[in-house]
């Protein structure tokens, strides 16, 4: 190789500290324009670790509470793709209410994702044409006084004639995206304190709302509002299979 031909080496050196400086440069402006919501990412990739979901079952049994990782697995995945279409105003509290179980038993769950930790565990109660004991039929429709299936996303709480209560965004069509207007709400009731269940062998009944004991009302409202999702489950095939949220499509509410 004729060395003639080649750059001098102090021409090289030039070369190479350019480089090097407009891929700092350009390595700043691309973090200084990143999206400052980072902490969603970061819980989103968390979810995709395949143990996150023992690891909070393993918290929830320490603490005394069960609650199928099936239904924590299916939560999770609704709730990532919430937050992947920025519905969520914040990323680390999620709400599950399990209507496979009797409402003789706490079946109301909030969960700090971040923390790992169970926050509150407490009975719900559910519509009452949805069942006695068990819930078993679930509707969208207005004036049919039953519960709904699926994904929430908390709004506004407000006073209204059940006291405090936190307004339900239903985020799937045909499921629950009528809650608003059918005022499907979470809020206090007598009905749904524990100690009813010793006088009528099952929890009192709501005319679809998810009611809770009048005691922690207002701490969970209060918790959770403004933008946190809800998870209301059942094994009911008609959702389960039909769920876009569940199922990977884009969302139907939008």
């Amino acid at each position: 190789m004729d060395k003639s031909n080649q750059p001098p080496m102090k021409i090289v050196k030039i070369g190479v500290v350019l480089c090097l400086f407009l891929a700092v440069l350009v390595s700043f402006r691309v973090t200084e324009h990143e999206p400052t919501h980072r902490l969603s990412t970061n819980i989103s990739r968390d979810f995709m670790h395949a143990g996150l979901v023992q690891l909070i079952s393993r918290e929830l049994n320490s603490a005394g509470v069960e609650l199928s990782e099936n239904i924590l697995s299916l939560a999770l995945i609704g709730f990532t793709r919430l937050q992947a279409k920025e519905r969520l105003n914040r990323d680390s509290i999620l709400t599950i209410i399990d209507f496979s179980r009797s409402s003789r038993e706490k079946r109301f769950f909030v969960i700090d994702l971040k923390k790992r930790k169970l926050v509150m565990n407490s009975w719900v109660a559910h519509g009452r044409n949805s069942g006695l004991e068990y819930a078993t039929q679930f509707s969208n429709i207005p004036s049919s006084h039953q519960s709904s299936l699926g994904f929430y996303i908390t709004a506004e709480a407000y006073e209204g004639s059940n006291g405090y209560s936190l307004v339900l965004e239903g985020q799937e069509k045909g499921f629950n995206d009528m809650a608003r207007k059918r005022a499907i709400v979470i809020h206090g009731a007598e009905y749904a304190n524990g100690e009813r269940i010793g006088n009528y062998h099952y929890l009192g009944r709501s005319f679809g709302c998810p009611a809770l004991p009048t005691s922690i009302n207002k701490k969970v409202i209060d918790m959770i509002k403004g933008g946190n999702c809800v998870f209301i489950y059942h094994p009911e095939e008609k959702y389960l299979n039909g769920s876009k949220l569940l199922n990977g499509s884009k969302l139907l509410n939008g």
